[in-house]
Formats: structure tokens, sequence, C-alpha cells
């Protein structure tokens, strides 16, 4: 072997330095996508994906749903594994002779700084190779006979993995085994595909099946355009389209569970705080109802106090919701608009965040949607009692979750009021014992705010702004306006307004189109009103994005039937877009190998996601040495949210949790959050003549206006300080004596997502 690993070396050093000339020392960074090449070259294979699937036939439309699902497995999953498995370290780190080049690009960089960067040492196989292998054996199994398709693939994984030789950053034999392992992965992948295809497609989804029995030749049994559209309004067709949903309802659960227990994102502030909740059941709690208390506590009685276990149901929530839309749009639209609305959802930013975050608002908008489900059978003319029985649990429940939930009745209200026919059922006893069903589930909020002053009140009108004078201004609005057109994907933004302002010709022929209009555009639009006076945040509309959705594609359906050929194309491209930004959401870390530029962190909410656990050793550390000096020592955070997260992250802190706690909130004298109520987070009563580190999170280094503009011409970004957080007076007065310990930066690899500013308080008083 050791004569292989000698040839390798030498191979290597003949490409990397015998072969060095300036053409070469600009083109190969390039290749390897260095220098914003990645970014182009991926926006060109978005272009073209975007092309074939609005252009191109059945069988484009296949190889660009295999080409991205095998080369994304390839290397997420199969590359990564081995490279961590075999170990193997890169050859700028064990060749000092080695000429290296940045990974961005940036030109020839010394292998000992490449070696003390923050990239991965790990060299085999080529995650590069094996993608570019991967994706032209997969473009040569599709067009074998085409060319013009190949012989550019093939040309450019070659010059990609010889630039990965050149650049110093992988060995030929490195290469080779990507090469074959992609390669053969392709391979291997497309005939596993095609063999479950032939054994699934043929019991679940034999019409499809009929059409297309190779994935390879999809055009192959394909019957012509009238025939094909014929078929697939067969109800042998709808029950496909249901069952295909079925599919994706399953997949994407068990790929959230999966994403969530891998641990790559962890506990918001909301989320740790909440968790702290569940530790504590109650009627209430100060600023929310009791239902995500309970949740927490069922989830993470079950998993553990992990991040898995605080977001167990968060998903699973998003499953139930995705399948009570499915068969409902099944049932009054069709079977394949259903399956739209189903990818729509998916393909949105802000909702696929809450899939994942374990906040009031997954159990909310379940609620929303049973009750819209299953207020649409009630408000019939031969609507039951117990439609509107359930109506009034589902909405009961959502108010248990979320305040927000009580605008649901003012959408009734409004549906009363459009649709005549419904009134009816005022003079039932229906809608009446819904609501006395809602009133029973205020109850417990309502009891324990009375015990203790209506702080709820207080807190509810704050975030609204209820407490500010009227100044109506367009900042907030406009503010409000662009955030929306980000979160909900712009192409379904603009497409569910178009809706919502041209479905009223068609509201007496699809009544059902009122009916999504009442249950979602009040809250909308009168989040939209309120923003002349007070700032939105995104996720206040959430109960109205999926009631919006279905009238957006009701409406289009109905448009695509009447002859309107670019629905579908348009729909298309709104797919691919958000799928994309819910891909960059979770994964930041791509904007900067797409653009040879990582995004600053200062404009980048995810980084409130990541952090913790290194924040809360820093701060643990400095307890643990204040302690030594012969005196007990707690934690006391600046902020609610940071309490929770470092009750969490800290191991102490979370063992005794529940029989004294370590980490508490700064005292106050009125109520501002929770930890007010519990007597014992007072560590006034308990504490008394011990000593503690207070922390208070620091903001981020602000960014110097034009960076913009620095950022796309991969300039240096100018930041700057900002003020250091200051002592709280009320600490000072606690305690005999405070010292400054300064700022601390918490970084991951080279880059700064929090700071924290400690002080050593000695002797409580």
């Amino acid at each position: 072997m050791h004569w292989l690993q000698t040839l390798d070396a030498n191979l290597f050093l003949f490409v990397n330095r015998s072969l060095a000339n300036p053409f070469f020392d600009w083109l190969m960074p390039v290749l390897s996508g260095g220098s914003g090449a990645k970014g182009w070259l991926i926006l060109l294979a978005v272009a073209a994906s975007l092309a074939l699937l609005w252009f191109g036939n059945r069988r484009a439309r296949v190889f660009v749903l295999m080409m991205v699902l095998i080369v994304a497995t390839n290397d997420g999953l199969l590359c990564n594994t081995l490279k961590h498995a075999v170990a193997r370290p890169r050859p700028f780190v064990t060749l000092p002779e080695a000429r290296v080049f940045g990974v961005v690009g940036q030109g020839y960089v010394p292998p000992d700084e490449m070696a003390a960067s923050s990239g991965s040492r790990n060299s085999m196989p080529s995650a590069h190779a094996a993608n570019w292998f991967a994706a032209t054996m997969v473009a040569f199994l599709f067009y074998r006979k085409n060319i013009r398709v190949t012989l550019p693939l093939l040309l450019m994984a070659l010059a990609v993995s010889f630039s990965r030789v050149y650049n110093g950053v992988h060995y030929p034999s490195d290469v080779l085994a990507g090469a074959i392992l992609g390669a053969g992965y392709a391979a291997a992948a497309i005939i596993a595909l095609q063999a479950a295809w032939n054994c699934i497609g043929k019991k679940w989804f034999p019409r499809w099946h009929e059409q297309m029995p190779s994935l390879l030749n999809a055009e192959r049994g394909a019957r012509s355009a009238e025939s094909e559209n014929s078929a697939l309004r067969t109800p042998h067709s709808t029950l496909e389209w249901f069952r295909l949903g079925c599919i994706l309802i399953f997949v994407m659960l068990i790929g959230r569970w999966i994403y969530l227990a891998s641990g790559a994102i962890e506990l918001s502030q909301d989320e740790a705080y909440q968790w702290v909740w569940s530790k504590h059941p109650a009627l209430s709690y100060y600023s929310k109802p009791p239902a995500i208390a309970f949740i927490q506590l069922a989830s993470t009685s079950i998993f553990g106090d992990t991040g898995f276990g605080v977001r167990f149901f968060s998903p699973l929530f998003a499953a139930i919701t995705s399948l009570l839309l499915l068969r409902f749009l099944a049932r009054e639209i069709g079977a394949r608009p259903s399956f739209w609305l189903l990818l729509a959802a998916t393909a949105t930013p802000l909702l696929g965040l809450g899939t994942i975050l374990m906040t009031v608002d997954p159990p909310l908008v379940l609620c929303w949607t049973w009750a819209m489900v299953a207020g649409w059978r009630a408000a019939q003319l031969d609507g039951k009692t117990r439609d509107w029985l359930i109506v009034g649990l589902a909405m009961g429940l959502g108010f248990l979750c979320k305040y927000t939930a009580g605008l649901q009745i003012v959408c009734w209200a409004i549906l009363f009021v459009l649709a005549p026919a419904t009134r009816i059922h005022l003079r039932k006893p229906g809608p009446w014992l819904a609501l006395l069903i809602i009133s029973l589930c205020t109850l417990p909020v309502i009891i324990w705010n009375s015990q203790r002053g209506w702080p709820t009140l207080n807190d509810v009108g704050g975030d609204a702004g209820l407490h500010n004078q009227w100044h109506p201004t367009l900042r907030y609005f406009w503010d409000f306006v662009f955030t929306q057109f980000g979160v909900l994907n712009p192409i379904f933004f603009i497409g569910a307004i178009w809706a919502m302002l041209g479905f009223w010709k068609l509201h007496r022929k699809r009544p059902l189109c009122l009916y999504f209009f009442c249950m979602g555009a009040p809250v909308f639009l009168g989040y939209l009103l309120w923003s002349f006076h007070s700032r939105i945040l995104p996720n206040w509309i959430a109960v109205s994005i999926l009631p919006m959705f279905c009238l957006m594609v009701a409406y289009w359906n109905e448009k695509s039937h009447s002859g309107w050929r670019f629905a579908k194309p348009v729909f298309t491209c709104g797919v691919a877009l958000g799928f994309f930004a819910v891909v960059i959401m979770h994964q930041t870390n791509l904007i900067g190998k797409m653009t040879g530029q990582p995004w600053p962190l200062e404009k980048d909410a995810t980084r409130r996601l990541h952090a913790w656990t290194q924040s809360a050793a820093m701060v643990e550390a400095a307890r643990e040495k204040l302690a030594t000096e012969g005196k007990p020592a707690f934690i006391i955070a600046g902020h609610y949210g940071i309490t929770g997260e470092y009750s969490f992250y800290i191991p102490q802190a979370r063992a005794a949790l529940k029989s004294e706690p370590l980490v508490y909130c700064v005292d106050s004298d009125a109520p501002e959050n929770q930890f007010y109520f519990w007597p014992e987070y007072d560590y006034l009563d308990h504490r008394q003549g011990q000593n503690a580190i207070f922390a208070a999170e620091a903001s981020l280094y602000k960014l110097n206006d034009g960076w913009v503009w620095k950022w796309l011409a991969h300039q240096p970004i100018n930041r700057a300080t900002p003020p250091p957080a200051t002592l709280p007076p009320r600490i000072a007065q606690e305690f005999e004596s405070v010292t400054d310990l300064g700022e601390l930066n918490v970084n991951i690899g080279d880059r700064v997502f929090h700071r924290v500013h400690l002080w050593a308080c000695y002797n409580l008083k």
C-alpha cells in the first residue's frame, strides 16, 4: 500500500506544481466554484431546470427530478458520511510543499493558513467529483443517444475533478474514488427507483404506470395529449393524486424528524422559554395560553429534554394539517389541485419554518384549519349540530394555543354577512353551542388572570401597540408588505393577492372561494391596516396563509380550466423558487458557497438558532470559576429568553430546574415575564449572601452603509462595534460589589454568532 500512497502523492505534486501556470492559477479555482463561480453555476442549473420543467416533455421533468434527488442525497448523505468515516487528511495538511488555493477562490493561500481554517480537512472522496459524475451518469442514462447533453457534462466533470487536484485540496485517488462513487451511486439509485416504480406504481398508481412504465423513457407508452389529460381526470387518477399527496406528507414528516434529530439547529429563545413553562404546569401563563406548555411536557416526557423532544410535535402537527387539507380539497375541488396546495405550502419559507420550530403557531394553525374544514360542512344547508360542535372544539383548542384564534370568530361574522344562505344557521343551536364551547375553553385563562391582576391584557396590548399613540406611518406598512412578499414566496404572495381580488366574479358559482376568503383574508387585511400604526411581526398572519393559499389554488385551477395557460408554469416556478429558498433558509452557509462571500451574520435571522451551547458553556465556566472563591454561585440573565436558553443548554441547570433553579431572570417590580409569578425564581429570597454571574446579550457588530454593494463586490465589509451592554441599576443595588468581566464573542469557526457581556456579582444582599 505504501507504493500506492507514494504514487498518489507524486501524481498530486505533478498536477499541483509541475503543471502550474498563471492561466490555470485563475481558471482552476473558478472551476472548483471559487470567485462566485459556484453561484453562477447553481443559478444556471436552476434556470435550466425551470426551463425543462416549463417547456420540456415528461422525460425532461422526470430527468430534473432524478437529477435533484440523486445529486442532493449523494452530496448530503453519502459523500459526507464517507469523508468522516475515512478521515483522510487533505494534501495541504500533510504535504508542506503543496500549492493550495482557497475554497472560495481568493487566490493562493499558504498551506498553514488553509490547514487552520474552518473548512473540512477530510479528503476522501471528492464530493465535487462525485456530484459531477453522478449528474453525468443521470444524463447519460436519460439521454445516452444525445451527445449534446452528455458530452458537455462529461467534459465539465473531468475539468472540475482535475481542478480539485490542481487547487491542492484533493489527491488524484480522492477524485477517482469520487467519480466511481458518484457514477455508481447514480446508476444504482435509478435502477432501485425503477424497481420501486414497477412494484409500487402498478399497485398505487396503475394509470400513471400504464402511461409511463419506464422512468428513463417516460414518453414510451404515453398517449396523446387529449387522452392523457382525460386520463388524469378519471376517478382512478384522482385517487392517485391523493396517494401521491399522502406519500409527500409522510416523506416530509420523516425528513423533518430526521433533520431535528440531527441537531442542525438549536432552540430559539421562545422555545427554550416555553420549555421552562412545561416544567411548571398551570392554567395559563403571562403571555400565552397553557397549550404550548402541555404540548412540550408531553413530548419531553417521551423523548427527554432534548431539541428533538421539544420539537417532536411540530412536524406532526404540520402533517396532520396537510392531511386535513388534502382530503378536504380533494373532495371539494379535486385531488390534483389539493396536491398543488401541498407543494405550495412546502415551498413557502414561513410555513416551512413553522413545521420545524415548536412555538404556539403550529398547533394554532392546525386548530384553525380543523375548524375551517369542519366549518364548511357545518355551513351547508344540511349542516349538522355535531359539525358545529367540532368547529367550537377546534376554535376553543386554538384559543388555548394562542389568543389570535379569537379572530376566527370575526371571520365567521364576516361570512354570515357576505353569504346570506349561511344565516339560516343563526336560527339553529349549532353556532351558539360552538360559541359556548369556545367560552368554556377561555375559562383557564380567565381564572389564572383574575387571580393575578390581568397581566396578560397588558402584555398582549403592548405587543400590538395599543398603548402607543396613533401616529400613522408608511414605514411599518412597507416593512410588512416586503417582509410578507419574501416569507410567503413572491410568486405565491402575488398569486394569493390576485386571487383575493379576482375571485369575486366566481364567488356565486364557487361559494367555496368566498368561504376561503372569509377564513383568511380578514386576518391578513386587518394586520395590513394595523401596520399603519405599529410594526407587525411576520408570523402574526400565520393562520391566514393556508386559507389564502386554498383560495389561490381554487381560483387559479378555475382559470387554468378556462384557458389561462400560464397558471401551471408560473406555479412550477414558484415551487422551484420556494424549495430553493427553504433550503437556503435552513443552510445559510450555502450562500457563501454559491457566491464566494459568506452572508453577514448580522443580517441572518437563523443565527438565533445556533451557538447557544457555546454561549451557555462560556457563562457556566465563568460561574464555576466564581464558585471556587468560597461561596455558591448562580446565574442571572438579562432577558427571559436567555434565561430559557441557559437553563436548557447548561447541563447542571437543566438537571436542577425542578428542585432549585441555577439560572434566573433579572428581578422586576412588576410583571414582565412568567418568572415573576414563580416564587422559586425570586433569587432575593433564596440566594442571599451568594455570588452570581450576570449575563446580558450584547448587540452584534453593526454594518456600515453600503455593505450590500461591498458584499456583492467581494470587498471587506466594515463593521462598527456597537455600544457595550449596560448593567441594570437594580443589579448593582442588589449586590455589595460588581466586577465587569467584559464582553465575549461566541464563535463557530471564525464567525461571531453572539456577544455576551458578563459581570461578577458578589454577596447578594
